[in-house]
């Protein structure tokens, strides 16, 4: 699912990550009026699976960010917009265990410079992740990949066809020129005994 503003899409996070690999959480924030300038901060909180409470994890006001959880250290780097307007939140997790699975949740604190006020936005996403050990392979690539197949197989037979036409053909060809070569010498065959006959009959 995603929304779209004038120069701006919102885009889900995926939420498959694989242990030992990195992993990008998306969230993106578009402003309704692009025209307005603004000024955003973003937080990332992290409930893990089967736990109540959210802790936080990660702070980011241009150009400073902060990891704020020792579960986390070194391990989260900044994605996102590098000015103050910031509309994407995106921070990429290095080395992902299963301690990672759990509940992340984005939140930007957006100040709408108006031109007769200050206008205070709050808006928050959530990301479901789930960490696996092997990736799963997505319906639409085996679904390419069997086609591929099928493909290469069809390509195969069709390029047999051809080969087996084309040598048809010229053995084909072959025997017609063998078989008018052979009526050509037996012609000539001919001529020369009705040759011999008539020098015998004078």
């Amino acid at each position: 699912m995603s929304r779209c503003h004038a120069g701006c899409a919102e885009v889900d996070s995926q939420t498959e990550a694989v242990a030992g690999e990195g992993f990008l959480l998306g969230c993106i924030s578009c402003k309704r009026r692009e025209e307005v300038s603004a000024r955003a901060t973003v937080d990332w909180h992290f409930k893990p699976l089967q736990e109540d409470d959210f802790r936080h994890i990660f702070h980011y006001d241009h150009p400073a960010a902060a990891v704020l959880h020792e579960d986390f250290s070194d391990r989260l780097e900044w994605q996102g917009t590098l000015n103050g307007d910031v509309q994407i939140g995106a921070v990429y997790i290095q080395n992902v265990t299963f301690n990672d699975t759990g509940t992340y949740r984005c939140t930007f604190h957006r100040t709408l410079f108006l031109p007769l006020q200050l206008e205070n936005v709050v808006v928050e996403k959530e990301v479901e992740l789930t960490v696996v050990a092997v990736a799963n392979r997505e319906l639409t690539a085996v679904i390419s990949e069997i086609v591929m197949y099928v493909l290469i197989v069809v390509l195969q037979l069709w390029l047999i066809i051809v080969m087996v036409h084309c040598y048809k053909k010229i053995w084909d060809d072959h025997e017609a020129r063998e078989a008018r070569k052979a009526l050509k010498a037996q012609g000539s065959l001919l001529g020369s005994k009705d040759n011999c006959d008539g020098v015998q009959a004078e």
